[in-house]
């Protein structure tokens, strides 16, 4: 950008890199590692380190996971979210649960327009659901789980 205003992939990585080396992902083999503890190749550990890209929105959980980082605070640090809608999700009427609107809906109601947020939220919908459908899924989940990250 030319007004000296980092890109997301920028203001992503200057959060999870310094998070991952502090985690021990440091010296040779250190993306490899990184790669392999999130399911993502490393070829695209690299343009995430380099702040050249966004990981794909169903690694961000196993990122939040490996480096320590609540997954709300690297979404909207990271520049993914907006505090806004971060909070919008938290705050959501829990009545309106089951109340037949789609992921999609849900999304737009939020006013989430772009991809990558979108392409999150549907993420975090999809494990909450299967927390909720298999309760012994919520033993091996951190204690807290998403929603007191969030």
């Amino acid at each position: 950008m030319t007004d000296g205003t980092p890109t997301r992939a920028r203001r992503f990585a200057d959060i999870v890199v310094p998070a991952a080396e502090r985690a021990g992902y440091t010296g040779h083999g250190a993306k490899a590692r990184f790669a392999r503890d999130t399911g993502m190749t490393e070829s695209s550990v690299t343009r995430l380190w380099q702040g050249k890209a966004l990981p794909e929105a169903r690694f961000y959980e196993a990122i939040a996971q490996v480096t320590g980082i609540p997954l709300g605070t690297l979404l909207v640090q990271g520049g993914v979210l907006s505090h806004e809608a971060l909070q919008s999700l938290s705050e959501t009427d829990r009545t309106q649960v089951g109340s037949g609107l789609t992921p999609e809906q849900a999304a737009d109601r939020l006013g989430l327009k772009d991809e990558v947020g979108r392409q999150m939220f549907y993420a975090t919908f999809e494990r909450l659901k299967r927390l909720e459908d298999n309760p012994s899924a919520r033993a091996d989940a951190d204690h807290g789980g998403t929603a007191a990250q969030l």
